[in-house]
Formats: structure tokens, sequence, C-alpha cells
């Protein structure tokens, strides 16, 4: 390495030396304390397991949809600390992983699952007003930017086939002159902003308020109880905790990125740990110095990319790039923490906003994401319809969760609606290969993707392959 290289590593990682290994949502003074674990037996119409957006939004459209179901919640450690609590905090109307994603699997039903995602964001917007959550929430939109010029020509062909397909609404596209003058940085040469379709939220305070709500509503929650195991109970279904058990007519199941309690959709998703960093309060020459004023989120167009957003006190997340599966898709505390990821994703900081040099970061952390081979939520039932589940959000959750809720309670009521009647909901993705197979593949992907971006975008034929499949990942 160069000295000249060297003295710019040493400075990004004198940014990183006061860094918090914590969660920046979660160091949070206003963190309500913890509900007591359950120590009896209960009974219920609705048990839901699982205390992230998922579970959160089922229990509170459940007792929205009829007051009168007695609904219990379950939560292994406390409501929000995992992947609602450790997120980036942008809230999309897409379930489909983005438009592309879903125009690739769905083109039949895209129309209709562009509007259901729309209506799926309004609600939460509403819902946020109507229930008082004090979350951040700003409905900035989000600019997917290029910082290469074969990226560039890619934003803008993507354009015109969104314009003819008549589904460029409320998209815009931007040149180098006008995506810089919305964010200042050398790094970017285009830009494509949806205005609407994306909100940013405090991911860790809007799980807090769900909960608020769901608690005023009458959801009994127990946290620090985790659920062991499942079966049936007469014409309901019983869940066994370490102190106690849940009697229920019906469960939900919102465990993501953790062992489902029905076994056989376990193969369907693998964790992929992904790392983020959040700077100190930008000062107001600083902040003059990036512009910046429209509060956007934003996220690069290469394969291993980023996002990176502004908070409500001006720091700057910047996280992704890194996405790590361990081999055995073990999910354990210690991958949490990742100090080589770290040091990696301030370089690319300073890279993208050279005039913030001298900022420190104060908090670097990771989770692990609940990973499937499509990308997007896959649905389903066991137990003869008396348990659902939904998993495999893959990163953008934060919205979809509320209508990967609504499906959960169509599907537990046995109603046909638009939800159900969706392809996405009726089919499941390829289930992932068992070990060594499965860490094989991801890493032969991972290099790939990485090979692509240093090429110009040129896929090889192993991406080729996957694309094929219909399992083109990027990270």
């Amino acid at each position: 390495m160069a000295p000249s290289a060297m003295s710019r590593t040493n400075d990004w990682t004198t940014a990183l030396s006061e860094a918090q290994p914590v969660p920046y949502w979660l160091d949070d003074p206003g963190r309500p304390r913890p509900e007591p674990a359950l120590t009896a037996t209960e009974t219920c119409d609705l048990l839901v397991v699982g205390g992230g957006y998922s579970g959160l939004w089922t229990a509170l459209l459940a007792k929205e949809r009829d007051p009168r179901t007695d609904v219990v919640l379950v939560e292994a450690r406390e409501a929000g600390w995992a992947a609602s609590g450790r997120n980036g905090g942008f809230c999309a109307a897409s379930l489909t992983h983005g438009l592309a994603n879903g125009l690739t699997r769905w083109p039949g039903e895209i129309s209709t699952l562009e509007e259901l995602g729309a209506r799926n964001l309004d609600a939460i917007e509403e819902a946020v007003a109507r229930h008082g959550i004090d979350c951040d929430f700003e409905r900035t939109g989000e600019i997917d930017v290029a910082t290469e010029p074969y990226q560039a020509r890619e934003l803008r062909d993507w354009y015109a086939q969104l314009r003819r397909r008549g589904l460029d609404g409320g998209v815009e596209f931007l040149d180098r002159d006008a995506v810089r003058a919305q964010v200042a940085s050398p790094t970017f040469e285009a830009g494509l902003w949806d205005r609407r379709g994306v909100a940013m939220v405090h991911p860790a305070k809007l799980a807090w308020g769900l909960k608020r709500a769901c608690a005023r509503l009458g959801v009994r929650i127990y946290e620090h109880t985790p659920a062991l195991t499942l079966r049936p109970y007469g014409a309901g279904m019983a869940v066994h905790t370490p102190y106690g058990r849940v009697r229920a007519r019906r469960v939900a199941l919102g465990t993501n990125v953790f062992p489902n309690l029905v076994r056989r959709v376990r193969s369907y998703t693998v964790p992929v740990y992904d790392y983020a960093l959040m700077t100190e309060p930008l000062t107001a020459e600083q902040t003059a110095s990036i512009g910046w004023q429209n509060r956007q989120g934003l996220g690069d167009s290469a394969n291993q990319f980023h996002y990176f957003r502004l908070s409500a006190d001006n720091r700057i997340l910047w996280g992704g790039y890194d996405a790590v599966y361990p081999y055995g898709g073990r999910v354990r505390a210690e991958y949490d923490d990742r100090p080589e990821t770290y040091a990696k994703l301030a370089g690319h900081f300073f890279t993208c906003f050279p005039q913030l040099e001298g900022l420190r970061f104060t908090h670097a952390w990771g989770g692990a994401i609940d990973t499937c081979s499509r990308f997007s939520a896959f649905f389903g039932t066991a137990h003869q319809g008396r348990v659902a589940y939904a998993a495999g959000y893959t990163g953008l959750g934060v919205g979809a969760t509320r209508f990967g809720a609504d499906v959960m309670l169509d599907l537990l009521a046995g109603e046909r609606t638009e939800r159900t009647a969706l392809e996405m909901v009726r089919r499941k993705p390829l289930p992932f290969p068992p070990e060594p197979f499965a860490w094989t593949g991801i890493a032969l992907t991972k290099w790939s993707l990485a090979r692509a971006d240093a090429r110009g975008g040129r896929r090889n034929l192993w991406l080729k392959a996957m694309d094929r499949l219909g399992l083109g990942f990027d990270s």
C-alpha cells in the first residue's frame, strides 16, 4: 500500500476509534422497559410469536379488524431488539424488493403489487398518525444513485423502460448535475428519485410505538419469553415457553431470521449479516457542504451497494456493501460486530463525502437479515390452516411486514382476498441446499458480484445461470 493510501486508512480508522459496537437506534434513553415473562398458562384466540415488525403489525391489525379478538404476543428478548431495531429505517412501498425484481418474477401482477404496496405505505403513515407513534416519519423518497458511467446508462435505460410501461409515476431521472444538486458527492453520476415510494423512520421508535399501540388495544405482551415448541392441542395449538405455555385457536409466526417453529420452512431462508455506521451530528457547515436539503434516502447502484440517510438530528447512517453468510447459517451474537467491515465502510464513506473528512462515527453495528432465494417475502400455513407464517423479507421488511401481517391474518381466517390470490402469496421460492452447497454457492455469487462491479457490470456465466433460474442476486 502506498504511503498516502496508508495515511488515509489511518484517518478512517481514527474516525472509528470511539464508535460504540451497539445499534444507534437502540441506544436511546427512551427505550421502554420490557414486559414480564410468561410464567403461567394463557389461552387466547390468536397467539403471535415474535415482537418485531412482523409480529407487532399482526397483533395490531388483528385487534383493529375485530377488537373482540383475544391476542397474546410472546417475544424471546424485547420488542424491536433484532432486525426491527437495527435496520437503516428505509420504509419502502415495494413489496417485491424493488420494481425490477417484481417485474422479473411477477410481470402479470406487477401493477397490482405496486398498487398494494403504495396503499400499504399510506396505511403505515396513517397508523403512525392515528396511534401517535413518534418515530421521525418523513416521506422524503429515495434516490438510486449511479457512481460509474455504466450505471448511469443503466439508470437512464431503466427509466425509459418504466415510462414505456407506465410505471414511472412519482419517479424522476436526475443527470449528473441534477443529482449532485440534491446531494453533493464527487462520485455521483446520475440518480433516479422515487419521490413518494419510500419514507424514512427511526426504526426502533416505530417498533416501540407499535408495541404501545398493541398494549393499548388489549394485546397481552410477554417479553423474554421464547417459544420453544409448537404442537396441536385439541382444535387449536399449544406453544410451550420456558416458564409457561399458551393455548390458542390460531398462531401467527413472525420469527423471520430465527428458526421457524414449522421445521419445513427453515430451508427457505438463510441469515446474511449486514453492517452499518452512524456518524456524530453534522455541524451547520458540514451540512451545507453536502446539501441534502430534501433528506431523501440514498442507495448506490452497484451489486455490492451502500444505503445511506440522514437521521432526525442530522447524523449520517452509512451501511451495506458486505453481506456475510456464516457457514451453517447460524445466528449468533458474535457475528453482530465485525471491525474489518467497519473499516471498509468508513473508507467508502469518505470516498463518497471527502468534504466530511474529520467527521467521527459514534456507533457501528451489524445484524442478521432473513434472506430467501427470491429476495421478497413468502407465506404459508401449517397444521390444517391453524398456523400461518411470513418470512424472507431480505432487508426490505420495514414496510412490507405490515402487508405480510395482513396476509397471515387472511390465511388464518381462510379468506380469499386480493392479497391471497396473488401468485407471490400462493407460491414459494426455491429452498436453499444443505451445507456445504449453500455456503459454496453464496460465496461464489458474492465473488461474481464483486467481479461484475469491477468489470463495468458484466455478469459472468455463474450469475447468468442464476438469472435464468430466477436466482439473480444482489447484496
